[in-house]
């Protein structure tokens, strides 16, 4: 089962992979962490791709493309992977389809999260998140609210708001969303892969709705 999750940032895409991951048993599967681990172990793609962020610039296509290709190759994935956060363009999910045609595979399933923008805003006001530990909260959301409000329930630790989680910096991530990666809703639709899944349903409903498409 191969799986990629689409929405815009604050759609839940993280929180819905993590969950399906666990539940098929399937690698859920990040450009972000697949960065760090290449980097960590000083392999050859890490060292290239460490090369452009030391200089602040963007890991080109191509070499994204081939860390994700080298990590979905491994042992872990032989019964798929889940996918978060790439492709993030139309010439990113062109070079996954072309590299994983070499291998007569292909993603089979492509789950938008569709919500509005200005539900995205409101849910990330609300997010909160502890600087220790790094787990996330809501202000608004019951199930991911703390036992004590404003207060970690791991470490005590007082919850912050990221700054990428304020209003004009989500706006800001949004614009971009909307120009480079939404038009994947278009690719992936043409390749008849793409299930487009409300991002406003609890996460309850989210997920069983998710997991009915996954399963026909």
């Amino acid at each position: 089962m191969k799986v990629v999750m689409l929405g815009a940032p604050g759609a839940g895409k993280g929180t819905m992979a993590s969950r399906l991951s666990a539940h098929y048993n399937i690698p859920h599967i990040s450009t972000g962490d697949i960065f760090r681990e290449n980097i960590k172990n000083q392999t050859e793609l890490g060292k290239k791709a460490k090369a452009y962020m030391d200089e602040g610039q963007l890991v080109p296509d191509e070499l994204t493309c081939n860390l994700v290709v080298d990590r979905i190759h491994k042992e872990d994935c032989k019964d798929g992977f889940i996918l978060d956060g790439f492709p993030r363009t139309i010439p990113q999910a062109e070079a996954l389809t072309k590299e994983l045609a070499k291998t007569d595979e292909k993603v089979e399933y492509v789950i938008n999260l569709d919500i509005s923008d200005e539900d995205i805003v409101e849910r990330m006001s609300g997010r909160r998140s502890c600087p220790k530990c790094n787990k996330i909260y809501h202000t608004v959301t019951p199930a991911l609210r703390p036992k004590v409000e404003g207060v970690c329930d791991e470490d005590g630790t007082e919850l912050v708001m990221r700054d990428d989680d304020k209003p004009e910096t989500v706006m800001k991530r949004l614009a971009v969303y909307h120009e480079q990666t939404e038009p994947l809703v278009g690719y992936y639709k043409e390749q008849g892969v793409l299930h487009t899944v409300s991002g406003k349903n609890a996460i309850d409903e989210e997920f069983d709705l998710i997991n009915k498409i996954l399963v026909k």
